[in-house]
């Protein structure tokens, strides 16, 4: 069994203080005081606090390289990635251009096959390219291109210029591209390295807007209005669980607030619709849990050319079609995807019979029959379940279908993902083909015969670098709540605002009798919860635990979310339980 460790988020009283004289809830000004904000300035989110395009190299020059490009009226293809943030910063820069340059701007899209040609501008990507009509004069990758360096030489060969916009992490050589807009890049001051693909365009944007305002395009006045765009930053953002530092919130919460308002694309709209949930109230977790996973599939099974044409779609109806597509491609990933867990978990459930998964630092596994599509969700999912790096192969789509696996990994905290990956390579040369990624996230290409060498190296490195104590499982709370806090208004107060990654969502701690359980359909467990500090008259309040199927003690130490339930016109307040402090732990 994974130990787990459950601790209260450390905060400070005095900034807590200082946001609740500034007119903050006393209960907010803990959890943001718990979250590193200190003064109610940092509550300000109005687009006129995100930091300056200036301070992001190279994109004022790179802005007016396409403001050239638009006034010549040369011809320009975005090349996009295969997942929400490149879909998202492929429709931003289409609909942007198309904006700031009119309707006779020549831009068009392009999407590469995830599992023919690999990812980001590869060569084959080129050549593609170069067959479009009319050929494109200048590439602009978005969401992808940074480690491309021989995709970018061969669209040179080919007579066209590339505009890198990314914002993963460089390898060792930089690509000879026109220009580079990348946060991450080496001697980039830009404070928030967190932005997304879809924000580093929204920024080139907002600098083209500028130049071109400044070349007499148009006036402050009649300027096209770039910001009714931010829906999509808000949904790219969000799905690629990029840090919601003071700056991404900026973009989300103008994100939300236009969806909410009405005023955002047609094609977010139809993805609410299908999703079941109100755009009226729309929320983060909405975007990263309902709306982000549904884009998402077209990449993973599909095409994301269809989520492209989703948003870009300006008509209700072709948009609502197209989002019922994508809806049902969705339910056919989650099937694919289910099957693949429970294959996945039969094999580590015998794995432990034998004593050897909790001796296991790392998980690898892979099957013939496994869809290289949706490894990444599954990895996602052993390593929630175990608190393990996770690492989920398939067959490659080679023409060899047999030589070659891919493989995508998710991680914990404290265990940089690529740089592990890098350290196989390095003591293995020839081990891995190919690879990239960050500190979370990464994926991989290795031949099928190097399976078993791969996955012992890879071991033992985690082994080396994780200890009992990173591989304990952490649950960081936002403390306990008084009775009378457990209300439906608070459910509400808490939905208002802004969670994500990297200002995670409250989660509280309290001890509980259980008055009643019963299981609902079978695999969910439905409580009615007294907290032991309640007066003797309060009534009991509703808990579920999803997926949890196995029946509490009397008395219970739990983390749960607060959210308020609407059902049948009425409202009530109910805990989502997160997990079960063991009795022997809960007072050390």
């Amino acid at each position: 069994m994974i130990d787990s460790v459950f601790r209260q988020r450390d905060f400070s009283l005095e900034a807590a203080d200082a946001l609740s004289r500034g007119g903050l809830h006393p209960l907010l000004a803990r959890l943001y005081a718990a979250r590193g904000v200190s003064t109610a300035d940092e509550l300000a989110l109005e687009l006129k606090h995100l930091i300056s395009p200036t301070q992001l190299s190279q994109c004022l020059s790179t802005a007016a390289i396409l403001a050239d490009a638009l006034a010549a009226k040369k011809p320009m293809l975005v090349v996009a990635d295969y997942d929400c943030d490149g879909a998202t910063a492929c429709a931003v820069a289409v609909r942007g251009l198309r904006l700031l340059g009119g309707p006779n701007t020549n831009i068009h899209f392009l999407v590469p096959n995830r599992f023919t040609m690999g990812y980001g501008l590869t060569p084959e990507v080129v050549d593609l390219a170069a067959t479009q009509t009319p050929k494109p004069a200048i590439l602009i990758t978005v969401d992808n291109g940074i480690a491309s360096d021989a995709g970018v030489e061969r669209a040179r060969e080919l007579g066209m210029d590339v505009i890198i916009t990314d914002h993963h992490l460089p390898g060792d050589r930089i690509p000879n591209a026109l220009a580079i807009v990348n946060p991450n890049q080496t001697g980039c001051g830009f404070p928030s390295k967190a932005l997304a693909g879809v924000g580093v365009v929204f920024y080139l944007l907002i600098a083209l807007r500028a130049e071109l305002r400044q070349r007499g395009m148009f006036t402050t006045d009649t300027q096209p209005k770039i910001e009714n765009l931010l829906d999509l930053v808000a949904l790219g953002t969000v799905a690629d669980v990029a840090q919601l530092d003071y700056n991404n919130r900026i973009l989300v919460a103008n994100g939300l607030r236009r969806m909410r308002q009405g005023i955002g694309q047609q094609g977010i709209a139809a993805l609410f619709n299908v999703a079941g949930r109100d755009i009226r109230k729309a929320t983060a977790g909405d975007l990263g849990f309902a709306i982000g996973p549904r884009l998402n599939a077209a990449g993973r099974l599909a095409d994301m050319t269809l989520g492209i044409q989703l948003l870009l779609a300006d008509d209700a109806d072709v948009a609502l079609r197209i989002a019922q597509e994508l809806d049902r491609i969705n339910r056919e990933r989650r099937v694919i995807e289910g099957g693949m867990q429970e294959a996945a978990l039969g094999h580590l459930a015998q794995e432990q019979l034998d004593g050897l998964a909790a001796a296991r630092s790392a998980l690898c596994l892979w099957n013939a029959n496994w869809h290289q599509g949706v490894v990444g969700i599954v990895a996602s999912r052993l390593k929630e379940r175990f608190n393990r790096p996770a690492i989920v192969f398939a067959p490659a789509d080679t023409e060899d279908a047999q030589s070659q696996l891919r493989g995508s990994g998710r991680s914990i905290s404290g265990f940089h993902l690529r740089d592990a990956l890098d350290l196989v390579s390095k003591r293995e040369p020839g081990l891995i083909l190919k690879f990239g990624g960050h500190a979370m996230a990464a994926g991989l290409t290795i031949d099928q015969a190097s399976f078993a060498r791969f996955d012992a190296c890879f071991q033992a490195v985690a082994d080396e670098l994780l200890d009992d104590a990173l591989l304990a499982r952490q649950y960081i709370h936002d403390g306990s709540l008084r009775p009378d806090e457990l209300t439906a208004e608070i459910g509400d107060l808490l939905a208002e605002e802004l969670w994500g990654q990297g200002f995670p969502q409250p989660v509280f701690y309290g001890e509980f009798e259980v008055v009643s359980q019963a299981l609902m359909k079978e695999k969910h467990l439905r409580l009615q919860l007294k907290p032991l500090s309640s007066a003797p008259g309060d009534k009991p309040v509703s808990g579920v635990w999803f997926n949890h199927t196995q029946t509490l003690p009397a008395r219970v130490h739990l983390a749960y979310r607060l959210v308020a339930d609407r059902f049948g016109g009425q409202t009530r307040v109910q805990l989502m339980i997160e997990a079960l402090d063991e009795p022997s732990k809960a007072d050390a």
